[in-house]
């Protein structure tokens, strides 16, 4: 059984930064991609960012420049550096990766952006 825990969110004011973390645990062999999407109020779950096994990433075009993604293969964790937050940034965050060829989703994460 593979769990993913999110930690990291929380309330800050705009243009300030945000650090999100997510940690695997359980039965891992080997991690392939990793992402983290969010979900605002009555909108659909969109991607964020995303990082193969080999580090290459991609972002979506609101938050390329403002947020980076890396991981830890050591300490089967993922991050998201967020900086210059703004506030249509406000939504739950989730982590994602591909186990073995399965999909985990951690439990999210809430980011409030205030004006």
């Amino acid at each position: 059984q593979v769990q993913l825990v999110e930690s990291g969110g929380g309330l800050v004011q705009a243009g300030g930064s945000l650090r999100l973390s997510c940690k695997a645990s359980g039965s891992i062999f080997s991690i392939n991609g990793m992402g983290w999407y969010r979900q605002a109020p009555g909108k659909q779950r969109e991607l964020v960012a995303r990082i193969t096994s080999g580090r290459s990433t991609n972002y979506a075009d609101s938050v390329k420049g403002r947020f980076t993604i890396s991981r830890d293969n050591a300490k089967n964790t993922l991050y998201l550096q967020m900086n210059s937050l703004k506030p249509e940034d406000t939504a739950d965050y989730y982590c994602n990766m591909v186990i073995a060829q399965y999909n985990y989703w951690g439990q999210g994460t809430q980011v409030t952006v205030s004006s």
